[in-house]
């Protein structure tokens, strides 16, 4: 089941993220703090009685939302969730009229058998740089791409 998060959604959460044997080191670990502050942007799959992955839909501008925290539990993966977790995110971008979504990733096979196009990170808003500033890959072992998707 993919359901909005909750506050006791967000140790789970947290977990997923800052767990790099769970991603493989490919999602950026996020704060308490960022977490409580963005848990409304934040879809979690229930599986087994347990939030077994998470997504988050940014609004980075009007025109634009980042998809961003995409993990799945290993042992759930192969179930779709992170595609249902992902077309959760877009319906909802759809809903509050946001037709251009993109994402960081070195998944880039998995966004774009969903639609989604690489594209250069210039093209994108300002405001997309704001996580690569503070991140400690950027930007000599920065591996991502940015992909893009218009609804």
């Amino acid at each position: 089941m993919i359901r909005k998060a909750k506050m006791d959604d967000v140790r789970i959460i947290h977990g997923l993220l800052m767990n790099r044997q769970e991603h493989d080191g490919l999602v950026l670990p996020r704060s308490f703090s960022q977490l409580y502050s963005h848990l409304r942007d934040f879809f979690v799959v229930v599986e087994d009685d347990k939030v077994v992955g998470c997504c988050a839909l940014n609004i980075i501008w009007d025109d634009l939302a980042e998809i961003r925290s995409l993990v799945v539990l290993p042992e759930y993966r192969g179930r779709k969730f992170g595609r249902k977790l992902l077309e959760a995110a877009l319906s909802e971008a759809v809903t509050l009229g946001i037709y251009t979504v993109y994402t960081l990733t070195e998944q880039t096979g998995f966004f774009a058998h969903l639609g989604f196009e690489q594209t250069a990170m210039d093209g994108l808003n300002q405001k997309v740089w704001a996580d690569c500033l503070n991140c400690t890959r950027f930007p000599d072992l920065c591996n991502e791409v940015a992909m893009v998707l218009h609804l």
